[in-house]
C-alpha cells in the first residue's frame, strides 16, 4: 500500500509542478489553454455543475492559508490531494488524503509574502481543480 501511495504522491506533485510552472502566463493573459486538463470555476469544461464540490475554498489570515474542499469523502469518490504553489512556481506544500480524511489542509506562506498563489484540489473521479488567489 505504501508503494502505491508514494507513487500517487510523486505523480501528483510532479503534475502540479509542471502545470503550475506555466499557468500564470496563460491566466494573466485571460486565456485558458488547459481545457480538460485543469478545471476552474470559470472553466469546468466537461465537469460543468461539479464546481461547487471540487473548487478549493481558501482562507488567508496573515501568512496562514487554510484550504477546504467541500467534497464528500467515500471509498469510491474522494479528494486525493491539495497543493499550494506561489505565482513564481515555488512549491509551498501539499497534503494527501485517504477516503477517511476530511479534505482540509493548512500552509504557511513565506514571511511578508504578498502576491498571487495557486491552490489545487485533485479528485479521484473529477480530475484536477485550480483556484488562483492572493495574500
Amino acid at each position: 500500500m505504501n508503494d502505491r501511495r508514494d507513487f500517487l504522491k510523486t505523480t501528483a506533485v510532479a503534475a502540479s509542478l509542471i502545470a503550475f510552472s506555466s499557468i500564470p502566463k496563460s491566466f494573466a493573459a485571460g486565456k485558458v489553454e488547459y481545457t480538460n486538463i485543469i478545471f476552474t470555476k470559470e472553466n469546468p469544461a466537461r465537469w460543468k455543475g461539479k464546481e461547487g464540490l471540487h473548487i478549493p475554498e481558501v482562507t488567508v489570515t496573515g501568512s496562514k492559508v487554510s484550504v477546504v474542499t467541500p467534497h464528500p469523502m467515500s471509498n469510491e469518490h474522494f479528494i486525493v490531494r491539495h497543493t499550494l504553489v506561489l505565482e513564481d512556481g515555488t512549491y509551498v506544500g501539499s497534503k494527501t488524503f485517504t477516503p477517511a480524511d476530511k479534505p482540509e489542509s493548512a500552509y504557511k506562506l513565506p514571511a511578508d509574502y504578498k502576491g498571487k498563489f495557486y491552490v489545487s484540489s485533485a479528485c479521484n473521479l473529477h480530475d484536477f481543480w485550480l483556484i488562483e488567489t492572493k495574500a
